[in-house]
This record gives C-alpha cells, sequence and structure tokens, in this order.
C-alpha cells in the first residue's frame, strides 16, 4: 500500500471539555481521536493513578492535548471551524493542523473494529468479518479512511430509528441524507428498501467517500454537494452538531414534505431545548432516543398548513 497522506489537528482544552470535544471531533469525521497531559514532562505534570485499590484522584488532566486525524487538510479544518462555533468551546485552543505519513493506517487499525450491533438482525460488519448468523441485513463498511463507522451513539440511534421504521422504509420514494459524511444513513435506508436517496455533504471527499461505499453495499445513492438536494422528502436525516443543526432549521424543514419525518442528531441531552426553539417556527421536534448523553430527535412536518 503506497503511503499517503492524512493530516492531524492538535487542540488543547480544559479537563472539562475534554470528552464533549473528543465525542465531537468524531462526529466531525476525524478517524481517529487521542488525549494526552498538554504539561507532561514539566513540573506541572500530574500522575492520574491513586492508591492501589483507590479511585484515581481526578478523572483527567487540568489541559489535555487532543490530537485528531483527518484524510485530508480541508476535513481537518471545517472540523475546526465547526468545533470552535459550539457554545461549549470558549476554552478550546488551537495549535496546529499539520500532515502526517499514513503509515498502513487502515492495516493497523483492522484488529480494532469488530462489527457492530444496530438490532439484533442489522449490523454492521467490516469486510475482513464474517457476518453474524442472526443478522439479516448487513452493511459492509470498513473504517479505513471513510468517515463513520457506526460506532458512534449518535450514529447507532440514527441507525436504529430507520431499523425501527424498516416497515415504512421499503415505501420511501426519496430520502434525503444531509451532511452525510460515509454515507451511512444513506445506505441504511437503501438496505431496508428506500428509493431515490439524495445524500450531500459540503466536503467533496465525504461525497466521494458515500459513492464508494454505496457501490460496496449494492445500494444506488445520489451522492452530491448540496446544491443536489432538491425539492420535498418524506425523510430528511441529519446527523452534524447542534450549532449546524440551528443554521439550517429553515432549509431542512424546507426540504421535508407534509407528513414527512425529520430525523435530527450530532445533539447533546443539554441541547434539546435550544433545537426545539429553533425549529418550533417550522416543526415540533422531540427527544425519539438517549444514548451516553446524546440524544436524537424527530418531528414529523404537519399534512396541513395553518394560516
Amino acid at each position: 500500500m503506497s503511503a499517503a497522506t492524512l493530516h492531524e489537528l492538535i487542540l488543547i482544552c480544559a479537563e472539562s471539555a475534554v470528552e464533549l470535544v473528543s465525542d465531537a471531533l468524531m462526529e466531525l469525521d476525524a478517524l481517529s481521536v487521542s488525549v494526552e497531559d498538554a504539561d507532561a514532562d514539566t513540573d506541572a505534570e500530574k500522575a492520574l493513578f491513586g492508591e492501589p485499590n483507590m479511585p484515581a484522584p481526578k478523572p483527567g488532566w487540568e489541559r489535555s492535548v487532543v490530537k485528531a486525524l483527518f484524510e485530508t487538510e480541508a476535513a481537518a479544518t471545517q472540523a475546526t471551524t465547526l468545533l470552535l462555533s459550539q457554545d461549549w468551546a470558549q476554552d478550546v485552543h488551537v495549535q496546529t493542523i499539520q500532515p502526517v505519513d499514513e503509515q498502513d493506517w487502515v492495516r493497523l487499525t483492522q484488529s480494532q473494529f469488530a462489527p457492530v450491533e444496530i438490532t439484533p438482525t442489522f449490523w454492521i460488519v467490516p469486510s475482513w468479518h464474517q457476518a453474524p448468523a442472526q443478522a439479516s441485513h448487513v452493511m459492509r463498511l470498513d473504517p479505513g479512511l471513510a468517515f463513520g463507522t457506526g460506532t458512534h451513539p449518535t450514529t447507532r440511534m440514527c441507525l436504529r430509528w430507520i431499523a425501527q421504521h424498516a416497515a415504512e422504509a421499503a415505501h420511501w420514494p426519496r430520502v434525503l441524507d444531509y451532511g452525510c459524511g460515509s454515507g451511512i444513513l444513506a445506505i441504511a435506508s437503501g438496505l431496508f428498501g428506500a428509493q431515490g436517496i439524495d445524500a450531500v455533504d459540503i466536503d467533496p471527499a465525504a461525497v466521494q467517500s458515500t459513492q464508494a461505499n454505496a457501490r460496496d453495499n449494492q445500494v444506488t445513492v445520489h451522492a452530491a454537494l448540496p446544491d443536489a438536494a432538491q425539492g420535498q422528502y418524506p425523510v430528511v436525516l441529519a446527523n452534524i452538531l447542534a450549532t449546524p443543526l440551528k443554521l439550517l432549521a429553515p432549509l431542512l424543514t424546507q426540504h421535508l414534505q407534509p407528513g414527512g419525518r425529520l430525523v435530527l442528531a450530532g445533539i447533546l441531552e443539554r441541547q434539546a431545548e435550544e433545537l426545539q426553539q429553533a425549529y418550533a417556527p417550522y416543526v415540533q421536534l422531540d427527544v425519539s432516543d438517549r444514548e451516553d448523553g446524546w440524544i436524537l430527535m424527530t418531528a414529523q412536518r404537519p399534512n396541513t398548513t395553518h394560516p
């Protein structure tokens, strides 16, 4: 495998923000995220290990270096912009974005990824694994250099929602996956029988990734830049982050046909009310799933328009 150049985003943040930053970076298409002590090898270095059989004195370092690996410089820059726009990111500081050698990253990570259960009968399975016997719906998706493998709570919740609406999915004539990343939600919709699937993203690398993953799963998906989303859809899916979701409220609801379903993820539990307020002029958002501090919010556009 020929060497390729990836890009590493390096941040410094406080202990209280490490988990949020790490989760957000994975949602923003990071290939990997690691955390180190920002004060290592200095007089300020603090050990996290307590006495034997006692808990550690602190869950994290006062200042942490968070490193995230991205496929392209553009992806790293976009993730940085979206991360810093979050209301909880005031104390997050960017150190650098730098190129790094891939060093056969795909091969090194294969041993870390096993099949992911979405429901007992719906699994995401890397190409080097056999699908479980009970899996009636299987998505083949390698972590490789794609974005998102279904392991993050926000992705799992979206996939569960699609699986739970499998009887409807077979009759969906159109689906919009807005901010598609790897195309995982678009592909899942197709596996359950949906047609006319549009997957859009502002990152050309995500569009290419979606096209390749759709081919691997023998699902027809039209992947393109956001302008390709045209007209109204019975289902609109968007797994991004709260701040862009708020800004996209008029656009996403404009694409939702009367009676259509809106599915939003990338939202922390404490952000539910602000999302509801942002979408209140258009639809009534409700929390329909929760996992590890993240929520799935859904709405159904009324069949009739009030004057």
